[in-house]
């Protein structure tokens, strides 16, 4: 089906694809990396999953905050697992790492007049390292990952995926399959280690498949099978990250998973706001008084 594509926009959506997927492998999260971080301990001096999953959660609240794009969190989160996989990064400098990797992806991605002062990152996050700091910890991340910070990653495969199937479906079934739930199921799948240890194209086909399934459009079916055959997707593969996807989402959505806290932050900025303002009244009362004679 995948093969048969005849209209143009179709075959330059492949052409995109067939580069995403010969691509894929040569930035990928070190496994090993990876693993080792899986089996630490919290012992205060070692990477874990659950101090990685927790900075995911505060760069995907910044992500919510500034309004940036499903893209950048992507690729934050990936630059991230990239460098964690490689270096022995201890625990008190997983903020500066986490906001390094975020503030190049916000800069790879976003448009330039959208991208923050790196002192108001920093003050919203509520991090007391430096920006200086910060610049440093820039520069060890992009010369660990050999300067490649534009990464394939698994939301280009999920944007590609959704537009080559998108058109089978009429107007009214549409409606059941937006992009903008496969970005929050991706979302969600980034808040767990576990998913980095999927290629992108895998991850990616998981989530469409399984939102497919519980959509029961089941006229999407060949169309799957299709992006499978052609990506070279083992169908156990796809099977057994497809559940794990399932399990990740149910427990996602349970009120037991600690969420993304936007709200924290708008609290920080209305805070320092306040703050701000009450400091500029305070100055203006306690300005000296200038005598009329003096104009």
């Amino acid at each position: 089906m995948i093969e048969t594509l005849t209209t143009s926009e179709a075959q330059t959506l492949l052409y995109q694809l067939n580069e995403l997927l010969e691509q894929e492998l040569r930035w990928q999260p070190k496994t090993c990396g990876l693993r080792l971080i899986e089996s630490s301990h919290d012992n205060g001096l070692r990477m874990t999953a659950r101090l990685r999953d927790f900075e995911v959660k505060e760069l995907l609240s910044l992500t919510q905050f500034f309004g940036f794009s499903t893209e950048t969190f992507s690729l934050a989160v990936h630059l991230l697992d990239r460098f964690l996989s490689k270096m022995k990064v201890q625990p008190k400098h997983l903020g500066c790492v986490g906001l390094s990797c975020f503030y190049l992806a916000v800069k790879g991605t976003e448009e330039e007049k959208n991208v923050p002062l790196a002192t108001d990152l920093i003050r919203i996050s509520q991090y007391k390292f430096t920006v200086c700091d910060m610049m440093r910890m820039e520069k060890i991340v992009v010369e660990k990952l050999s300067w490649k910070v534009k990464s394939t990653t698994a939301y280009h495969f999920l944007q590609l995926y959704h537009s080559l199937v998108y058109e089978n479906l009429d107007f009214e079934r549409k409606k059941n399959f937006c992009f903008e739930r496969l970005e929050a199921h991706l979302k969600a799948c980034h808040c767990r280690l576990l998913f980095s240890k999927a290629k992108p194209s895998v991850l990616a086909l998981s989530i469409m498949a399984l939102e497919i399934q519980e959509q029961k459009l089941h006229e999407l079916t060949d169309a799957v099978e299709g992006l499978q055959k052609h990506s070279k997707i083992i169908s156990r593969d796809l099977l057994v990250w497809k559940e794990m996807v399932s399990k990740c989402l149910a427990e996602y959505s349970s009120t037991k998973c600690s969420k993304p806290n936007v709200q924290k932050l708008k609290w920080i900025v209305s805070g320092r706001t306040a703050r701000q303002l009450r400091h500029s009244f305070y100055r203006m009362e306690h300005l000296p008084t200038i005598p009329e004679s003096s104009f």
